[in-house]
């Protein structure tokens, strides 16, 4: 739905840009460039906001705009750099050239927003599928026994889960010293030596 004209008490329209403001914006930024937004709409002879202009222009105006549906390959691109950066959509249109960040934004939000999250789920399904291989890994990586490492109930390695084991040392004459493994959650570790 779109917001009917209006002006405020500031004297700045509001609301829905009219085909005579399309061109004055238009022709401005082609002989003189977008120099300073704010101080735009007065020289252009426009009774908007500098922020109104740069959006109009951005998403609209610009020759370089492209129009149309998404194809295949920029949704793709966008589902990957959305699990890469999150919601930086300046960013992401920097991937694809003539598409604004608002209109991936919104066709984010639209459309690939539920496909993403079906395929977090199907990858997340996975990784519950098989939580005793992910642990085997871990423990022949460390070098532990099995007994060594301990595991919550529903086989997953918690933050606190520890394991400790002695070593003897030859060359501090029968000094022991204490390797401590911690094990969290994104499955890596941490190794620290303490004396006994």
């Amino acid at each position: 739905m779109v917001r009917a004209p209006c002006i405020d008490k500031n004297g700045m329209k509001k609301g829905a840009w009219s085909e005579e403001e399309d061109n004055k914006l238009r022709d401005y930024i082609e002989r003189y460039g977008h120099w300073n937004w704010r101080e735009l709409p007065k020289y252009a002879g426009l009774s908007r906001c500098g922020k109104s202009c740069r959006l109009r222009w951005m998403n609209y105006l610009r020759p370089s705009v492209k129009r149309g549906n998404f194809s295949k390959e920029e949704e793709d691109i966008i589902i990957k750099f959305h699990q890469d950066m999150g919601n930086k959509w300046s960013t992401i249109a920097a991937q694809l050239p003539g598409r604004s960040d608002n209109e991936i934004k919104n066709h984010w939000h639209t459309h690939l927003k539920k496909r993403s999250t079906k395929h977090n789920h199907q990858v997340i399904h996975q990784v519950k599928e098989e939580p005793n291989s992910n642990i085997q890994r871990i423990i022949n990586f460390a070098g532990l026994p099995p007994s060594f490492v301990s595991t919550s109930s529903d086989n997953r390695v918690s933050n606190e889960s520890t394991a400790s084991r002695g070593v003897s040392d030859d060359s501090t004459s029968g000094s022991c010293v204490q390797q401590r493994l911690l094990i969290d959650l994104n499955q890596e570790y941490v190794e620290s030596w303490e004396e006994c």
